[in-house]
């Protein structure tokens, strides 16, 4: 079995390399963990590798809010931009303190 290192932490502030959207990582997949469906959805020319961690987040862009599904390469951290204003962030996480959110599941 591989042991994969996952760039970003649960609580991370990350935005997407291409689409206008940022959010909070509240789940990682070590790799691909969607459907097959759901992927051949993604334009060839811009589908990631399914060899890579992929991250859940609880995402906003101008217009809403919403859960999104993202691989690694796709996203870089955006603690500089403040914080994210998604509704479900406060069942799960307390800040953000330091740039990034705290699982409530950690406080003691």
């Amino acid at each position: 079995m591989k042991i994969v290192e996952s760039k970003f932490a649960l609580g991370a502030i990350v935005r997407h390399r291409i689409y206008d959207f940022r959010g909070v990582v509240f789940d990682v997949d070590p790799e691909f963990g969607n459907s097959d469906e759901w992927y051949q959805s993604i334009p060839a020319d811009r589908r990631p590798r399914r060899d890579q961690p992929y991250y859940h987040l609880y995402a906003e862009n101008p217009e809403s809010y919403y859960v999104a599904y993202v691989s690694e390469q796709n996203l870089v951290e955006d603690s500089d931009n403040g914080p994210v204003g998604h509704p479900q962030i406060g069942a799960m996480f307390s800040g953000p303190e330091d740039g990034r959110y705290i699982s409530k599941n950690m406080v003691a």
